[in-house]
């Protein structure tokens, strides 16, 4: 199976699994303060795709990037690197 350009890719941790083969993934990210040159945390949250409903809370995933498959869904999940349970 061959890839369709470059996807982006990030890791997050599931932070709710509620709805059905749909995870929401929390990512965090450090961006640096212009002024202070201090790291400051910023974290987004994603709807991500999970076909097989696998993802549990606390999970740590990959998201990759792909079309839009609704409205708010932009994003599925490849693998689960770590398991709460």
């Amino acid at each position: 199976m061959s890839e369709r350009g470059n996807r982006k890719t990030q890791i997050g941790v599931v932070v709710s699994d509620k709805m059905d083969k749909t995870a929401v993934v929390k990512v965090d990210r450090l961006v640096k303060h212009p002024v202070y040159n201090k790291y400051i945390k910023r974290s987004a949250k994603y709807k991500a795709h999970d076909i097989d409903n696998a993802a549990k809370i606390g999970d740590r995933v990959v998201i990759v990037e792909t079309r839009p498959l609704s409205k708010d869904k932009r994003w599925k999940i490849r693998q689960i690197i770590e398991s709460k349970a």
